[in-house]
């Protein structure tokens, strides 16, 4: 099911958060992920994920992205995936990305990860 996947990736290209998309969104996000600069990218991918839009990556949302990104995937994956993979991945993302071990991954904290 691919609804809760769709609902995040809507508030990425809504970037003035009035609850549509115009095509001036659309045109926008599309031009950033197909022609934008790693940084422009990054910055998208991590506005995707801040889901509250404060500036911080936590783990409840993290955790909220993998299980979207899980679901779509369904079961009929191969090797058949754990009921905790979700969480396992959260937990290796802020191992690689929480520099500082303070539970939020910052814009600073993910782009650096991401480059090396």
């Amino acid at each position: 099911d691919s609804t809760t996947y769709a609902h995040f990736l809507f508030n990425a290209f809504d970037t003035d958060h009035n609850g549509s998309v115009s095509f001036e969104d659309f045109v926008m996000g599309l031009s950033i992920l197909l022609r934008g600069t790693v940084q422009e990218k990054l910055n998208w991918a991590f506005n995707l994920y801040d889901i509250n839009k404060d500036g911080y990556i936590t783990k409840e949302e993290m955790l909220d992205i993998m299980k979207a990104i899980y679901d779509m995937m369904g079961k009929c994956t191969y090797p058949v995936l754990k009921e905790d993979a979700p969480r396992q991945h959260v937990e290796t993302f802020f191992q690689k990305m929480d520099k500082n071990k303070d539970g939020v991954v910052t814009i600073d904290e993910f782009i650096e990860s991401c480059q090396k």
